[in-house]
């Protein structure tokens, strides 16, 4: 029997919003297609504040934004214009370029607000890296969901569990939200090479060994592994494929070669990149 690998995530904040990066670290640069995985944690806005991340570029990438209270308007350089709510899927595509901003709606930057959520990053397999940007959004109710003896498992994007959710990944893919009652368990089974879990809240135990909340644990290969919950319990399992071939990350650049993300830099700094309808203020390269 493998130990899996736990990673303690590193706190950051994104401007000003306060989150937990797990997601590469030293000690694991990916897990599947899961590159970066930021915890955005709770956070309450007074009225007059809120989230304002301004106009920025990826490539190589897909983005995934998902969020368990609050909302998030996403606009794109496609022109997508898209107010995401809690349970819903906001999937965005870079391919070869796209630009976005994510913000708190403006009746909510009025009112005050609370948020908390997770946004992963997949990097795109290698014929895609340079392909057509894409967005979409996805309904709650579109969602599977599978809900059996106190465990409760929605597949956010790609497969497991009998479930194959809507979301267009680009490459073999899980990421589900479990939900488990008190003193019941989960096996975790092997339909995907590599397996990770984080630990939203809940006393949770791995092969009869606790987990420490906000913890990654990357999951041995090829073993089932069984999740047992001492309290009522949250926690994201993903993974997916092994990529094909390592991937160089700079800034929000994702890419197998590295010279895609020098051009990627001088091209956002002459500003020849697409760009969001509307929007005047970016950010720039750091």
């Amino acid at each position: 029997m493998s130990i899996p690998l736990v990673i303690r995530p590193r706190a950051e904040s994104v401007e000003g919003q306060p989150i937990l990066r797990p997601l590469p670290s030293a000690q694991r640069r990916s897990v599947g297609p899961f590159v970066f995985f930021d915890h955005m944690l709770e956070t309450d806005y007074a009225p007059g504040s809120g989230v304002n991340i301004r106009q920025h570029p990826h490539i190589g990438l897909s983005t995934l934004t998902y969020l368990f209270e609050g909302e998030l308007l996403h606009k794109d350089s496609l022109g997508s214009d898209q107010r995401v709510k809690a349970g819903e899927v906001s999937w965005m595509t870079a391919g070869r370029g796209i630009a976005h901003v994510e913000r708190t709606p403006a009746d909510l930057l009025a009112s005050g607000s609370r948020l908390h959520g997770l946004q992963v990053w997949l990097a795109s397999p290698k014929e895609a890296e340079q392909g057509e940007s894409h967005y979409s959004h996805h309904p709650a109710t579109n969602l599977p969901v599978s809900d059996s003896l106190g465990v409760s498992i929605r597949m956010i994007a790609g497969s497991g569990f009998c479930l194959q959710s809507p979301v267009p990944v680009l490459s073999p893919t899980l990421y589900a939200l479990v939900q488990m009652q008190s003193a019941t368990t989960l096996t975790v089974p092997t339909e995907h090479a590599e397996r990770a879990l984080y630990v939203l809240e809940g006393d949770v135990s791995l092969n009869e060994e606790p987990i420490e909340p906000h913890s990654l644990v990357i999951l041995p290969e090829a073993e089932e592994m069984s999740l047992y919950a001492d309290s009522e319990s949250r926690l994201v399992l993903f993974g997916g494929a092994p990529l094909d071939g390592p991937r160089r990350m700079n800034w929000n650049f994702v890419a197998s070669d590295p010279a895609l993300i020098d051009q990627a830099r001088a091209r956002w700094a002459a500003g020849d990149w697409p760009t969001v309808p509307g929007e005047r203020e970016r950010i720039e390269l750091p």
